[in-house]
């Protein structure tokens, strides 16, 4: 007798309810799968065929049925499959690099998802080392001069600067020879506190020119990383009643479609910060989060591409599931660009 799909269906459904009750599964139980839509009978049937064939057991008259030794086998082994067949699946689709990208995120935040049952969020990766170009000065008026900076992946950003001190033009050739000379081909995180230490202290009188155009480099780079975000499973928040008020969870949905909390969530989160972070109620770095949790974990393509994962759910949540998933992904990615 063949386990067809039907039976599979059946029996993965006796599986999951038995582990989740401990109690025997009856027809009328599994008849309530929304995927299934067969009868009672229909489904008495097939239990008697996978009864039969030593999947499952009655174990005693009038009772339901609870898996024997070989249907949880058959599960173990399947499921096993089906992990290792998601793994190559993103193996292939990473392969195929940039272009398919955006359909590799979706698909793990679709996998983290349904693997956690709460909310699931992955961004895109940013370029954490962009380095520096070049700065170009030039003299606006006697309180203003206008920044050019250019990153090493040819974003060109403008900024007019206020300045307490008249420059001349000599002055801001000198300016940009020392600017130039100190900076150029650093990434923002190189550029330390002993580096601007010294900047000011050639700059003189000008010091305060230093602070505006290293703050105009740090927007700069900063917009070159924009952020992509991908989100699945945002109708797990119904699942659980204490988030599932009208007010708690439209706030919730509206972080989810509008994006833009999320984006600020991750900065506001240390996008660069390692391992698993945990933000319980108001620890959560987003307002309609407080009355959440939130397990994040950074990832990394490496050459400086970085990108977060995170996982949303109630305070009560399986904390233990939650972070060994994430474990798990982070490992698969790593596994996944270390074979590249």
């Amino acid at each position: 007798m063949q386990l067809d799909d039907r039976k599979w269906t059946i029996l993965k459904a006796i599986i999951k309810t038995y582990l989740e009750t401990g109690e025997p599964v009856g027809s009328r139980t599994i008849s309530k799968y929304a995927d299934l839509n067969l009868s009672s009978a229909t489904i008495r049937n097939e239990m008697s065929d996978l009864e039969e064939m030593g999947y499952i057991l009655q174990p005693h008259t009038s009772a339901g049925r609870i898996p024997s030794d070989a249907g949880y086998r058959l599960y173990v082994d399947r499921m096993m499959e089906e992990k290792d067949r998601e793994v190559t699946e993103m193996k292939e689709l990473v392969l195929q690099r940039q272009d398919k990208m955006e359909l590799l995120l979706k698909q793990m935040a679709r996998v983290l998802a349904a693997n956690t049952n709460y909310a699931a969020m992955i961004s895109g990766p940013q370029y954490h080392r962009t380095k520096l170009k070049f700065i170009q000065l030039s003299l606006v008026s006697e309180s203003q001069i206008l920044a050019v900076i250019v990153t090493e992946t040819n974003v060109v950003k403008n900024k007019i600067l206020q300045i307490e001190h008249g420059l001349d033009q000599q002055t801001v050739l000198e300016m940009n020879i020392l600017l130039n000379s100190a900076l150029n081909g650093l990434t923002i995180e190189e550029i330390n506190l002993a580096t601007i230490k010294r900047l000011k202290e050639q700059a003189g009188i000008h010091s305060e020119v230093v602070n505006r155009v290293l703050d105009a480099v740090a927007e700069s780079i900063q917009s070159d990383n924009e952020v992509e975000i991908y989100t699945s499973g945002a109708t797990n928040i119904f699942k659980y009643p204490e988030l599932s008020s009208s007010e708690k969870a439209s706030e919730l949905i509206s972080a989810f479609e509008e994006k833009q909390g999320l984006v600020d969530m991750i900065g506001t989160a240390g996008s660069q910060e390692t391992g698993i972070q945990v933000y319980i109620g108001q620890e959560a770095p987003l307002q309609s989060m407080q009355d959440c949790s939130l397990v994040t974990a950074t990832y990394d393509f490496g050459d400086g591409m970085m990108g977060r994962i995170g996982v949303i759910g109630p305070k009560r949540m399986d904390y233990d599931r939650v972070i060994s998933t994430l474990k798990t992904l982070m490992a698969q990615l790593d596994q996944i660009f270390k074979k590249e």
